[in-house]
């Protein structure tokens, strides 16, 4: 059903979350990240609320960890749900209950934490970890969808993935990237990579505007010479 990778930058503090899966329009539900907090990703049978909750307890001090066995404890519903977590300190947790659909595996490396579930192998999310691991210098945004391209050549998900989302956040209080496929019937990620390439020269301008729209450049468009 879902494949996820989320993650932080140690060099940038930025968080983020690459995520694929066979429904449309994932971005609107699972990936979640907060500036200065951390990321979370929830899926399988999902619950966005979840997140907003896990993210809550990072800012108030608990870890990744500590963060999900809080939200997940008596929680209505928690064994339909898989979770992942990354806090500011670059720990990750996770969280997969007990009526998770198909094959299901997680795996945790530097900075990073990936999860899926209906897998067409439990070891694709080893394959998206070391994916965002082969180039630690790149933007986060590339890292992510490096390793979600990574998960996809691993097998993916044993059903067509049909949308996909990127989603980064910095300092500001809302994200420097947020790109969506909600519906491809071929190849979602590869749309997501192209969005990202033709997005990436333009984040900086877009993120100018916002903090200061007389020091951005100019649209190029009637009315703004």
């Amino acid at each position: 059903m879902t494949i996820s990778l989320t993650g932080r930058c140690r060099n940038t503090g930025m968080f983020g979350v690459a995520i694929t899966t066979s429904s449309i329009s994932v971005g609107s539900r699972c990936p979640h990240a907060r500036a200065g907090v951390g990321a979370v990703a929830t899926q399988n049978i999902t619950d966005p609320h979840l997140a907003t909750l896990v993210l809550n307890q990072m800012e108030d001090g608990h870890s990744a960890q500590e963060a999900i066995n809080r939200v997940a404890t008596n929680k209505d519903f928690i064994n339909y749900r898989q979770l992942t977590a990354i806090d500011h300190n670059g720990t990750t947790a996770h969280f997969t209950g007990t009526h998770i659909l198909g094959t299901h595996a997680i795996h945790e490396a530097a900075d990073c934490v990936a999860a899926g579930n209906l897998l067409s192998s439990p070891t694709v999310p080893k394959a998206m970890t070391a994916g965002f691991n082969l180039s630690p210098d790149a933007h986060l945004a590339e890292r992510l969808i490096l390793g979600l391209e990574a998960g996809i050549a691993a097998g993916g998900e044993a059903d067509p993935v049909h949308s996909a989302a990127l989603i980064v956040t910095d300092t500001m209080p809302f994200y420097l990237v947020d790109l969506r496929v909600d519906w491809d019937e071929k190849n979602p990620v590869a749309q997501l990579r192209k969005h990202w390439q033709a997005y990436a020269p333009q984040m900086q301008d877009y993120l100018n505007r916002a903090i200061n729209p007389n020091a951005a450049p100019s649209y190029g468009v009637a009315g703004d010479p």
